[in-house]
């Protein structure tokens, strides 16, 4: 079985592939910051919904990539792991 980072890796090579992948890549990194903080804190999606207010099922959406958060979204999300939001322009990497 080949292993997630390696086919990456070769998925990658594809011209088409990485520039839809790197388009995409700022969602992403949002996604994956959330549910790394959420689980590092031993919280549920339930439990940042009663922290929040925000439903269960819209941080479903979030972590699994088809609803896209507002900033004022982010910034309650932080909030509710107890965390500051962050936003930063970073340059482009040529």
């Amino acid at each position: 079985m080949i292993k997630h980072e390696d086919f990456k890796k070769e998925i990658l090579k594809d011209p088409e592939v990485k520039t839809a992948y790197d388009e995409l890549s700022p969602e992403y990194d949002i996604i994956q910051a959330m549910i790394d903080t959420r689980k590092s804190q031993h919280m549920t999606q339930k439990d940042l919904s009663e922290a929040t207010g925000i439903t269960q099922a819209d941080i479903s959406r979030i972590e699994n990539g088809t609803r896209n958060p507002s900033l004022a979204m982010l910034k309650r999300l932080a909030a509710g792991m107890g965390m500051n939001l962050k936003v930063e322009f970073v340059p482009l990497q040529k």
